[in-house]
């Protein structure tokens, strides 16, 4: 077994990946994403909630950076942040969610630590949805929550986003 190669923060930041990476803990973490499942899934979410910024006073992010702790940075493939645009270009403060979107080649294990890192670091709502089941699940402190009922909630505030019509 190859031992990995450990960075710093600053190589890391420094760096351009294509597409970006998480960083965690001294080590580059490769996302999985390019399949048209995921990219459809993620602008169908993308242009509903774009198209309800204004109503629901949010602002909706594709791919951006969160540094969740000192030594690790997250790329949720969404993230909405309440009230005012972060100034800063790597967000260090939590959005109030973060959606991820499952690759065929995730596993339960990694999206489990991603889960984890977003909700330890203040995240209120963690949405995770598959693309190939049409299943979403929304994971909080108090636990997880299949939108069995066909809706993604939130509450304070309230946003509502129906599976019918991103799945499409």
């Amino acid at each position: 077994m190859q031992a990995a190669t450990l960075i710093s923060v600053s190589e890391y930041l420094s760096t351009s990946y294509r597409p970006d990476c998480d960083y965690v803990d001294g080590r580059i973490v490769e996302r999985n994403v390019g399949e048209k499942d995921h990219s459809r899934l993620q602008a169908q979410l993308t242009i509903y909630l774009g198209a309800r910024e204004k109503q629901w006073r949010i602002h909706l992010y594709i791919e951006q950076r969160v540094q969740v702790k000192a030594t690790r940075y997250r790329i949720p493939d969404v993230c909405v942040v309440l009230g005012q645009q972060p100034d800063e270009q790597i967000f260090t403060a939590p959005p109030f969610i973060c959606v991820e979107i499952l690759s065929k080649d995730d596993t339960m294990t990694q999206m489990q630590e991603r889960i984890d890192d977003y909700l330890q670091f203040g995240v209120r709502y963690v949405w995770v949805l598959d693309p190939r089941t049409r299943r979403a699940y929304s994971f909080t402190r108090d636990g997880m929550r299949e939108a069995s009922e066909g809706v993604l909630r939130t509450s304070e505030p309230e946003i509502a986003v129906p599976l019918g019509e991103i799945f499409s």
